[in-house]
């Protein structure tokens, strides 16, 4: 059998593997097979450019599996990287003297600082977007070669809406000053340096060919350069271009038919730039492969352009009867290895999929590859695999700001725009990396500072968490002093205040209130390293938060101003937008790739996920520089161009042998709509009265992972049921309205002691504002008993908001609430003019109790009511609320007993300095601020149906109330848990993540029924 040649064909040479052909693979194979028994050194003559350096770096490892003996590698070079004085060529060969690239980042700030210049001077962030679209505009004229790209100035004339006439301006603007930019930074643009190197080079070899082999394998030749270097290769003496997925078959009407969004739409672009007919291009030799090729047939017929699926049946038809005769089913032979899985939601897909790569490991040397654009799901199957140890090698890295150390850059960077935020000041005290080197001992004071100052309203300054800390130094509410180590620890804690304070107040000083980037960088840094010291920049992710806040230091006044509110926002961005690689083992043989690095990979199983519009194919890029009409007009590609370089990224790897479709039905809660390419491929299938496979056995078996072995046994809702000497003898009215709805409260609370942890920064406006209000009330009362001043509203006003400032209000609070006290003081103001009347006997803030003789022993009612006012041997029981109050129905119901139990205390003379009376009023005395600032609301009138007056309703109250104190003396009574929610305003109690009453209450079924009192 004779050798083959790939440069034995007169020139030009353009040969093509079919897409069902592991690519790589067989370009290596037929490398070999020219080299033949001759010395394995002649190989390393030969120049290879392929498109990037995944590429070049899979294709030396397909020349080593498919060689049988050692040889030397050719030169293999990424043709998207190439430089003009690195091998293969000698040091001004190519006469190239354009200066050095500009940095990425540093191009980005400075992209920044134009649109900031050009656009009146956008946030930080803002213009970092526009220098980004900015940047994609100058990449594609630069990188297409436009000729006078100028012109886009003469658009601010054309018949466009204003907006993009403005942005034409801007555009012609930037084409203006860029350049001049460049020049002062003795650099040249990437893009432009790029696109300037590849027609230099295809310009070289088209005077002065190379004498080596070239061979170009595995590129597209999208941009004009690449498509010159190319053709120049392919005319070389020794030179050679290999396609890859180049549709040989398809119908010369259909190929005529092919627009930018279509697979073969590069391909067809590039052989007409290089004026190559598609016949003219030979097949590269590989082994026949039919079930491939039915594969690659089907797929490029289900993807045809749109104006010729009409020929769908047709095509399928004469496909059939051209194989009638060998007796092979052309479309089931196609779809043999083809399936498809649909999962409910991402994470079931992520598990599905980490189980077929686990699954792929059991079989010796499998190889398998999850390939998708969706950065999320590649992700949460990289941790779903982590349940059985396996690591796979991920192309796109880890982006920066979920490393450790950039997530410390990024949370100190909020840090410093709220330094008074209890849970950034606890979240940077108790991150991994947080030693506080220069204060070590400090440190340990960290939970002292949580639980005596932390855990309460935000801080108005430092000096407030020391105040709060010198408070911890007294007895507690039950009298009891702190320990010596609580001392201690609250010493430490104390040490610990001055420590941020130090570095709060360097990192703050060069914010005026703003400061150039550069010196916002220094001062991130500086407490940076006041957490963590220098240990926060070792490892792969130290490292890379180093490098680039070292960049934004140098490159950073581009930005302009940063404000501590817009730096937070400003690290993010630049954070997520770094990706790194934190380097350990990975397995051989699984990977995740995105769809961009998949190109020219092949696995021996391959798994295509992300397969719902919008997500791959992705929608197209929205410009907010270039309108449609507009790129026309400057010779840019449309936007479907990208549309159909992802659609041959989808084919090439759709042909592989073992495939798996995965669609997903909805993301983040939302249906999703399945891809255009799975959607035709499945009424190609069904014209030809036949499916995919659809792989459910995956899914069940990923839904059995997580689920319960056996029936579900759902954990019943608890029932303690302590020893009656624990149980309580003595509760306030408050705590049996508790005990009405929720039993269990009153077992953690009192019998188990346990008091409610505070969240860190936990809201506190509700409380303080009921306090202060309730203190004004009770101020004014003291200070005239008797007759009602005319300044009564305004020395309830004053009231109210020193009640608020001493609570913590800062002023823009304080303008809020300042409305509302002044509407609610003019209300109270009236309220007790009308109730200051002769005969009457009013007690405020008064203690009362009532000891009820019980089987088994005494039960003590207390009740500490607002008001009380008695008149003519009749009372009126008085509770002011400012947030919502119960209806009659739920006091009616015994579901909120707090005023008509109080009532019944005072009937019983257990008031201290009133008379025993029997109720005529309960009154709820609501005061919101809206409206006319208040309203008197009394539960205890008849209403409707219900004849029931307050004293009724007091004496059915109390009964209730020994009915439930008895019962709860049988030591077989459970204190359950939410045995009454009615009325309730949605379960949030105390105590329900201790009771778990979103387990057993949502999917379970509790077996309470609903009691009141």
């Amino acid at each position: 059998m004779s050798r083959f040649d790939p440069f034995a064909p007169a020139g030009p040479r353009w040969w093509a593997v079919a897409a069902h052909r592991p690519f790589l693979r067989d370009v290596a194979a037929g490398l070999l097979d020219w080299l033949g028994p001759e010395p394995p050194e002649r190989l390393s003559d030969l120049l290879v450019l392929l498109p990037n350096r995944r590429a070049a770096r899979a294709f030396t490892a397909a020349l080593a599996e498919v060689s049988d003996r050692p040889v030397l590698l050719p030169q293999v070079r990424p043709l998207g990287d190439l430089e003009a004085d690195e091998p293969p060529f000698t040091p001004g060969a190519l006469g190239f003297d354009l200066p050095p690239p500009l940095d990425p980042l540093t191009r980005r700030f400075e992209l920044a600082a134009l649109a900031a210049r050009l656009m009146d001077h956008p946030a930080p962030v803002r213009a970092l977007a526009l220098g980004e679209a900015l940047g994609g505009f100058l990449d594609a004229v630069y990188l297409e070669e436009v000729e006078r790209p100028g012109r886009v100035v003469d658009l601010v004339e054309a018949d466009l809406a204003e907006h993009w006439r403005e942005a034409a301006r801007l555009l012609g603007g930037a084409l203006e000053l860029w350049p001049a930019r460049l020049a002062e930074l003795g650099a040249s643009d990437p893009s432009q340096r790029r696109a300037a190197l590849l027609r230099r080079l295809a310009e070289h070899w088209d005077a002065a060919p190379p004498a080596h082999p070239v061979i170009a394998a595995g590129s597209t030749g999208t941009l004009p350069a690449a498509a010159a270097v190319l053709a120049a290769v392919a005319g070389a003496p020794q030179g050679a271009v290999i396609l890859p997925g180049l549709d040989l078959d398809l119908p010369d009407p259909v190929w005529d038919q092919i627009e930018d969004q279509h697979p073969q739409a590069a391909l067809k672009a590039l052989l007409t730039r290089a004026g190559v007919a598609r016949e003219a291009v030979r097949t590269w030799p590989a082994p026949e492969d039919a079930r491939g090729r039915a594969r690659q047939r089907l797929l490029n017929e289900a993807l045809r352009p749109a104006e010729a699926t009409d020929a769908w049946r047709g095509a399928l038809k004469a496909w059939t009867a051209r194989e009638a005769g060998s007796g092979r089913e052309p479309v089931r032979e196609a779809l043999a290895g083809l399936r498809t899985l649909t999962a409910r939601h991402e994470d079931e897909a992520a598990a599905a999929i980490a189980l077929k790569m686990r699954q792929a490991l059991e079989t010796p040397g499998l190889t398998c590859a999850l390939v998708s654009p969706d950065l999320d799901l590649s992700r949460r199957v990289e941790a779903r695999l982590a349940r059985w140890g396996v690591r796979p090698d991920v192309s796109a890295g880890v982006p920066l700001d979920q490393t450790p150390a950039g997530g410390l850059v990024e949370l100190v960077a909020r840090w410093l725009a709220a330094p008074l935020s209890p849970h950034l000041i606890l979240a940077a005290l108790k991150h991994p990396l947080t030693t506080l080197p220069g204060a070590p001992e400090a440190l340990a004071g960290r939970d002292a500072l949580e639980a005596a100052a932390l855990r309460d309203a935000p801080p108005r300054d430092l000096a407030d968490l020391r105040k709060r800390l010198l408070k911890a130094r007294e007895p507690d509410r039950r009298g009891r002093p702190p320990s010596a180590d609580q001392l201690g620890q609250l010493a430490r804690a104390d040490a610990l205040v001055t420590v941020l304070d130090q570095a709060l107040a360097a990192a703050r000083a060069p914010f005026a209130p703003e400061a150039p980037a550069g010196d916002a960088a220094r001062a991130l840094v500086g407490l940076v390293e006041t957490l963590a010291g220098p240990e926060a920049w070792s490892g792969a992710d130290g490292e890379a938060a180093a490098g680039l806040l070292t960049r934004l230091i140098e490159a950073g006044p581009a930005l302009g101003p940063v404000s501590r509110d817009d730096l937070p926002a400003l690290v993010r961005e630049l954070l997520a937008a770094e990706p790194i690689r934190q380097g350990g083992a990975t397995h051989p043989r699984l990977r995740i790739l995105g769809a961009i690095e998949a190109r020219l990979v092949r696995a021996d199983v391959m798994i295509l996920a992300g397969l719902e519009e919008g997500v791959w194919p992705a929608g197209p890029q929205v410009d907010p520089f270039l309108s449609r009409a507009m790129r026309k007009a400057l010779d840019l590609p449309s936007p479907e161009r990208r549309l159909g370089q992802t659609a041959q990224d989808f084919v090439q790897a759709a042909a592989a042998p073992d495939v798996t479709l995965v669609h997903i039905e909805r993301r983040g809660g939302q249906p999703t709509v399945r891809s255009r390419w799975l959607w035709r491929l499945e009424m190609m299938a069904m014209g030809a009265k036949a499916a995919p496979e659809v792989d459910t056995a995956t899914i069940a078996l990923a839904r059995a992972l997580d689920a319960p072995a056996g029936p579900a046994r759902l954990a019943p809702p608890p029932t303690p049921r302590p020893p009656l000497a624990r149980r309580p003898s003595s509760l306030y009215v408050t705590a049996i309205e508790r005990w009405v709805r929720d039993p269990y409260a009153i077992y953690a609370r009192y019998i188990l002691g346990l008091d409610r942890l505070r969240r860190p920064g936990e809201s506190f406006a509700a409380a303080a504002r009921g306090d202060a209000v309730h203190t004004a009330i009770e101020r004014l009362g003291e200070r005239h008993p008797d007759a009602v001043p005319a300044d009564a509203a305004a020395q309830l006003e004053h009231d109210i908001l020193a009640g608020l400032v001493e609570a913590g209000f800062g002023p823009a609070e304080l303008a809020r609430e300042q409305v509302l006290a002044r509407t609610t003081a003019a209300w109270l103001a009236a309220f007790e003019r009308r109730r200051r009347r002769p005969g009457l006997t009013r007690a405020v803030e008064a203690s009362g109790a009532l000891t009820l003789d019980l089987t088994g022993g005494p039960f003590t009612l207390k009740a500490r009511a607002d008001r009380i006012e008695v008149a003519d041997g009749r009372a009126e029981v008085l509770d002011f609320k400012t947030g919502m109050t119960p209806t009659r129905k739920a006091v009616a119901a015994g579901f909120s007993p707090q005023l008509t139990l109080t009532a019944a205390i005072l009937q019983a003379g257990g008031f201290d300095g009133l008379p025993a009376a029997p109720p005529a009023a309960l009154t709820y005395v609501r005061l919101s601020g809206r409206g006319e600032g208040g309203e008197e609301i009394d539960v205890g009138a008849p209403a409707g149906k219900d004849p029931r007056t307050a004293e009724d309703l007091a004496a059915e109250a109390l009964d209730g109330l020994r009915r439930r104190v008895e019962a709860y003396r049988d030591p077989a009574t459970p204190y359950r848990s939410w045995t009454a929610p009615r009325f309730a305003r949605g379960l949030d109690g105390d105590y329900d993540v201790l009771a778990r009453v979103w387990e057993w209450r949502v999917v379970g079924d509790d077996g309470a029924a609903e009691e009141g009192s």
